[in-house]
């Protein structure tokens, strides 16, 4: 990966020529192997239609707050709807934006289907009296978008040396559901206010992540910086609106085998007295009966990849030994980001989440105590020459941890000042390494769940 300070400009029209296919897919690989983002103009996507996708988000984001929480997203088991000023999480840390979740228009799952089908459903729309054209507009955008993004796939396998339909297989479901089993792609409409309006001297629009779609492609509204893009040395490169293009991004690195990078990105919330920067992103779908199998990508595209520099990476949404469909992956990220939706429709894998981040977060204070930990010898002193201090023992027993009630909300690391059972916990792990079994004991159920390395069968089973 480079160390890029300018995000690259494609010119999308010239993968429809034969005469500069070549060129442009030649393009595409240096960006799909060293930057991970990119910009595309050219599109064909209709302008008017842009410019109206546009008007209707603002229009949105004018109608009485009554009429927003009418279709918050915390009303819907599929993570579609609104999301007011601060109820998302990114990174551990709250993200400062007001948005509207839209997806291709589906039907829900049966209750007999995998829980993380649930992630495919209907819209909720506002009322159309108040917002005239508002849902034709954008049916309309995701359609358009739909066909821009299948099309630039294709180009994608072809840029390292694949068929050009390799990647139709994440678009097929496994069996009949009530909800079909195509791809869902989803949408958003975000407003970031500024900080005079959020009233701090900082802040975070959204923290550091990396797209879990195939890829993203994002209409920048307005000519606010804010979204930035790291590179190989860890810096931050802005991405400004470029007028005419789309801001995008892949997340197909774990379906690469790493040959293609998922850029880190993040976006700042604008500076003060600029007034609120209006952002719509387009994700990419698949299939969330789709597996984690890789792509066999060819050697010699995988030896043109650059060596990366070693830096702290921000997690994967996708992670192979964690989880056997990209359906369960997704579920447990967006219940991290929505613990208001987990609470109301998935409490219990709500609550396995958070044991597990907890035995993950001590076991990392631990690793991090031992490396500072010195032992002295007979003179309390070491000299150069003196052997290694012995380290600590490590111990990795079973944490036996009685969860109460399943709606009660705790922080990331709560402490000793916590409930009574997070308290017992909380005092073993301070002398504990990792845990070979987290055991949570529901006592209303009276259930028991064991989480071990991953969460494997907990998500894609069939709804109780």
């Amino acid at each position: 990966m480079s160390s890029f300070t300018e995000v690259p400009v494609l010119d999308y029209s010239l993968s429809l020529d034969e005469a500069t296919k070549s060129t442009f897919l030649d393009e595409l690989r240096h960006v799909l192997l060293e930057v991970g983002f990119c910009y595309i103009k050219n599109t064909g996507i209709d302008e008017a239609l842009q410019t109206e996708v546009v008007r209707q988000a603002n229009a949105f984001f004018d109608l009485p707050e009554s009429e927003k929480l009418r279709i918050e997203m915390k009303n819907s088991p599929h993570f579609l709807g609104y999301n007011r000023l601060g109820s998302e999480i990114t990174a551990h840390h709250t993200d400062h934006r007001e948005q509207l979740d839209l997806a291709t228009e589906l039907t829900a799952p049966s209750p007999k289907e995998p829980r993380y089908r649930n992630l495919r459903g209907p819209n909720q729309w506002p009322d159309e009296a108040l917002i005239p054209g508002f849902r034709e507009t954008y049916n309309a955008y995701i359609t358009a978008m739909t066909a821009l993004s299948t099309d630039f796939l294709s180009l994608v396998a072809q840029a390292i040396g694949l068929p050009k339909e390799t990647f139709e297989k994440y678009f097929e479901g496994v069996g009949e559901s009530e909800s079909g089993t195509k791809r869902q792609d989803k949408i958003k409409i975000v407003k970031y206010p500024d900080l005079t309006e959020l009233g701090t001297e900082g802040g975070q629009g959204v923290g550091p992540h990396k797209d879990s779609m195939l890829s993203s492609y994002l209409l920048q509204a307005t000519d606010h910086l804010g979204l930035q893009a790291q590179n190989s040395k860890g810096e931050w490169v802005d991405c400004p609106q470029i007028p005419g293009t789309f801001a995008m991004g892949q997340g197909l690195e774990a379906m690469t085998d790493g040959v293609c990078i998922a850029t880190t990105h993040r976006v700042l919330s604008p500076t003060a007295g600029s007034g609120p920067r209006l952002s719509i992103p387009f994700f990419q779908g698949v299939s969330y009966d789709a597996t984690f199998e890789s792509m066999e990508v060819p050697e010699e595209v995988k030896a043109l990849k650059k060596s990366l520099v070693s830096r702290e990476e921000v997690e994967m949404t996708f992670k192979k030994e964690k989880f056997e469909r990209l359906g369960e992956a997704t579920l447990m990220n967006r219940i991290q980001s929505h613990p208001d939706v987990g609470a109301k429709y998935y409490p219990d894998l709500l609550a396995l989440q958070r044991v597990q981040a907890a035995a993950i977060n001590e076991a990392a204070a631990v690793k991090r105590a031992e490396t500072l930990l010195v032992v002295p010898g007979p003179a309390n002193t070491l000299s150069d020459d003196t052997a290694d201090p012995p380290k600590m023992r490590r111990r990795a027993p079973t944490i036996i941890v009685e969860k109460v009630s399943t709606d009660t909300a705790y922080g990331e690391d709560p402490g000793p000042d916590g409930s009574i059972e997070r308290k017992e916990a909380w005092k073993m792990r301070q002398a504990d390494a990792v845990p070979d079994v987290v055991r949570v004991i529901d006592s209303e159920e009276g259930e028991k769940v064991e989480v071990g390395l991953g969460l494997k069968g907990k998500v894609g089973g069939l709804a109780p």
